[in-house]
C-alpha cells in the first residue's frame, strides 16, 4: 500500500511538471503579442486565485507591508514572463525553455550575495560549463539571437523573483503570494498599455481559440499548478520537487516537437549544448541535496 501511495505522489508530481511544460506550447499557439498574452494570463490567474482564496476565507489575511513587498516581486514575475513569451515569439519553444535552464548559473552567482554565504567552487565550475554550452549553441543558431537574449533575461529575472519569494513563503501562503503577484502584473501592464494608448485588451474581443488557450494557461498552468505544488510539497522532499521541475525543459522540447514538428527542429549543436545545460542543472540539485 505504501508503494502505491508513493507511486501516486510521483505520478502526480510529474503530471504537474508536464502541465508546466505546456506553458511554452500555449505561448506559441496563442496569436496575441507577448504583452497582451501576459496581461490575459495574469488577469485570469488573479481572478481564479481570488475566488479560491475567497472560498477558503483567506483573501484578506496579508499584512500591508508584505502586500506591497510581494507587489514588488510581482513586477519581476511580470517582466520574467514578458521576456519568456517574447523569446518564444521571436524564436522557438526549445530556445526559450533551454535558456530558462540557465537560471542555475544565475542562482550560483546571486545566491551567495542574497543569503550572505561563500561562493562554492563547484558552482563557479558549473557556471563556466553552462557559458561554454551556450556559446556552442549560439554559434550554430545565430538566427535566434534575440530569442536567446530574451530567454536569458527571463532566466535572470526568474532567479531574482524566486529568491525574493523565498523571503515571503514562510509568512504568506503560496496561493496568496501568487495572487498578489498576478495583480501586480495586471496593474503594471495596464499602465504600460495606457501610456502607449493601446486599449486593445480593454476594448477588443479575442478569438474563441485564443480565449480557450488563455483560460487553460491562466487557470491550469498558472493558478492551479501553484496550489498543486504547495500541496505536493507536504508529501515529498524539496529535493524531489526540484529534480522533477528540472525536467520541465525536457518535457517542453518533446511536446513542442510532437505538436509543431519540423518548425521546432534545431541543429545537433543545440541538442548537445542543451543536454549539457540540463545535465548541469540536475548535478547542481544533487550536490546541494548532499550538502
Amino acid at each position: 500500500m505504501y508503494h502505491i501511495i508513493e507511486k501516486y505522489k510521483l505520478s502526480s508530481l510529474h503530471l504537474m511538471v508536464v502541465i508546466l511544460g505546456l506553458t511554452g506550447v500555449f505561448g506559441k499557439l496563442i496569436s496575441l503579442d507577448a504583452i497582451q498574452l501576459v496581461w490575459y494570463r495574469m488577469f485570469i490567474a488573479f481572478i481564479t486565485l481570488s475566488l479560491f482564496l475567497a472560498y477558503k476565507k483567506q483573501l484578506f489575511t496579508v499584512i500591508l507591508k508584505d502586500f506591497f513587498g510581494i507587489l514588488g516581486v510581482g513586477a519581476l514575475v511580470t517582466f520574467h514572463w514578458l521576456c519568456f513569451f517574447q523569446s518564444i515569439k521571436v524564436s522557438t519553444i526549445s530556445v526559450a525553455v533551454v535558456c530558462l535552464a540557465t537560471s542555475s548559473l544565475f542562482s550560483a552567482l546571486i545566491e551567495p550575495m542574497f543569503f550572505k554565504r561563500k561562493l562554492l567552487k563547484y558552482e563557479v565550475l558549473m557556471g563556466i560549463v553552462v557559458i561554454a554550452a551556450l556559446i556552442l549553441i549560439l554559434g550554430a543558431e545565430t538566427q535566434y539571437f534575440w530569442g536567446y537574449f530574451y530567454g536569458i533575461m527571463a532566466a535572470f529575472l526568474g532567479t531574482l523573483f524566486t529568491l525574493f519569494n523565498a523571503k515571503y513563503i514562510k509568512k504568506v501562503g503560496a496561493a496568496k503570494i501568487t495572487m498578489i503577484e498576478m495583480l501586480a502584473g495586471v496593474l503594471i501592464i495596464s499602465c504600460v498599455l495606457l501610456f502607449q494608448q493601446d486599449y486593445t485588451v480593454f476594448t477588443s474581443l479575442i478569438s474563441v481559440t485564443d480565449f480557450s488557450y488563455l483560460l487553460i494557461l491562466g487557470t491550469l498552468c498558472t493558478a492551479m499548478v501553484f496550489v498543486w505544488m504547495t500541496e505536493i510539497m507536504k508529501h515529498i522532499t524539496p529535493y524531489s520537487l526540484i529534480m522533477a521541475v528540472n525536467l520541465e525543459p525536457i518535457y517542453s522540447i518533446i511536446l513542442a516537437l510532437v505538436i509543431f514538428g519540423d518548425s521546432e527542429l534545431m541543429s545537433n549543436s543545440f541538442y548537445v549544448g542543451s543536454s549539457v545545460i540540463i545535465g548541469i542543472v540536475f548535478l547542481e540539485g544533487y550536490l546541494k541535496n548532499k550538502q
